[in-house]
């Protein structure tokens, strides 16, 4: 039957489609992200089963629920702790992982290090649609570990790759990157929505038909999103962004997807000449250039995932020189900080209606848990009287509108991490007081209230 070729128009963005160009996306308001993109549909595959004669049988394959099997599926460990961790505990047979940063960040050089490691072992192929076998051979040198016996393959076609694995059938796939791939079966160029949507569909179906767990980068756009169609992070199991400063050497590996494990997981690595290195207490990182006996400045005991860790909060109070004083956040969400900011005002008598406030989460960490909501109010506070915080105070609490402290969850696992810090006194929520009286070597101060609280952090500082 004949081809019939449809254009439409979607949105690089968001995957929005339109059957006519659109100046601004209706569903994500980016202008000039309008695509043509061009489909051949066939009509073959629909009308193959209304053609087949009545009394030719298909066999289809069908179990119940029951009689699946629940146990574990098995992982594979990598020598990367921090990896292990992100993904829920290892690499899964069959998975698709997709990851993504800035170009530069280290996502190359992450996933030849882990191929390293895990070849000495299984068959894994290292696909580059990027850089050269020699290229990658040179970089692989700069590298501590042994890379003897890597497949390596640089191509960009997916039909080729497909006859490589078909010949090799490695373990563990790496393709770097997604963008590059094209199939040779579409019209459109590399790297379009159409061509990156196509190769992961089909990737995938490598992927779960031959057991191997693949792992694909992919570019981000300007907004530090995945380059493509908003459907390429639904399509994989997991998405793992790799995050960093370009200053700083540490880079923060998190999950915002995983269908085996929790998304609140968080991966921290240093950047050195050899390679990455999994950093095994990223708390006294956070702490090492911490404030000493300056105003503004809140130690705070949060939790990624599993993982406790203890983060510097700085502020800064100015007087205001607009009628409307400015409430400006980095690494924390600008709204919570307005709403702290009003109950601060409202609950504890802070004047702050002509200061303009800015709050920052000091080591480039993006901070959701409302566990440190007490710490960022202390902070403004003490910024605002210009007193200086004791250094080896804590401070675990959130905070309602009402002004008052209320429970958080593992509070425990909080107050050990700081205690092994050398933190003398720990501020903790009323709530949770009870069982936690015979902590040795910490004070705990419960609080009922912001106010509570602030009059027994400056009670004793002159």
């Amino acid at each position: 039957m004949a081809k019939k070729v449809s254009t439409k128009y979607e949105c690089d963005a968001c995957g929005y489609q339109s059957i006519k160009y659109l100046g601004k996306c209706p569903r994500c308001s980016k202008w000039n992200s309008m695509e043509e993109v061009k489909e051949m549909k066939v009509n073959d595959k629909h009308t193959a089963f209304l053609d087949r004669p009545q009394n030719s049988t298909v066999t289809i394959e069908v179990d119940k629920l029951k009689n699946i099997d629940t146990q574990d599926v098995p992982r594979t460990l990598t020598d990367s702790s921090e990896l292990n961790r992100v993904l829920g505990g290892g690499v899964v047979p069959g998975s698709l992982v997709l990851l993504g940063g800035d170009p530069g960040i280290g996502k190359s050089t992450l996933l030849l290090q882990i191929s390293s490691y895990l070849a000495k072992e299984y068959d894994v192929l290292y696909v580059s649609g990027e850089e050269s076998v020699r290229q990658v051979k040179l970089r692989a040198d700069r590298m501590s570990g042994n890379t003897d016996e890597l497949y390596v393959y640089s191509q960009t076609d997916l039909n080729l790759i497909y006859e490589i694995i078909k010949k090799i059938k490695p373990k563990f796939l790496v393709i770097d990157s997604i963008q590059t791939v094209y199939n040779p079966n579409l019209d459109n160029s590399p790297g379009s929505i159409t061509q990156v949507r196509e190769c992961t569909q089909q990737l995938m179906k490598i992927a779960k038909s031959l057991n191997i767990a693949i792992f694909i980068v992919g570019h981000v756009t300007k907004e530090g999103a995945i380059a493509g169609p908003k459907m390429l992070e639904h399509m994989v199991d997991t998405v793992l962004y790799f995050e960093g400063e370009e200053h700083h050497s540490y880079r923060i590996l998190r999950a915002v997807k995983n269908r085996f494990g929790s998304t609140n997981e968080l991966g921290i690595f240093e950047m050195k000449s050899h390679g990455l290195e999994d950093m095994d207490n990223p708390s006294q990182i956070f702490l090492e250039e911490r404030s000493r006996e300056l105003s503004g400045a809140t130690i705070v005991a949060t939790m990624e995932g599993t993982r406790p860790l203890l983060v510097e909060i700085q502020s800064l109070t100015t007087p205001t020189a607009f009628n409307n004083p400015r409430r400006i956040s980095s690494g924390l969400e600008y709204n919570k900080l307005v709403l702290l900011m009003a109950v601060l005002e409202k609950k504890a008598g802070y004047l702050l209606q002509q200061q303009d406030v800015y709050v920052k989460v000091s080591g480039g960490v993006k901070i959701d848990d409302p566990a440190v909501d007490l710490g960022i109010l202390v902070a403004v506070a003490s910024s605002f009287k210009d007193r200086a915080i004791d250094m080896y105070d804590c401070f675990i609490g959130e905070v309602g509108l009402t002004g008052e402290i209320r429970r958080v969850s593992r509070i425990e696992q909080r107050i050990n991490e700081a205690k092994k810090h050398g933190f003398k006194r720990i501020f903790i929520p009323y709530s949770n007081r009870n069982g936690l009286e015979n902590v040795e070597g910490v004070d705990l101060i419960p609080v009922r209230n912001i106010k509570d609280c602030l009059d027994k952090v400056f009670e004793n500082i002159f």
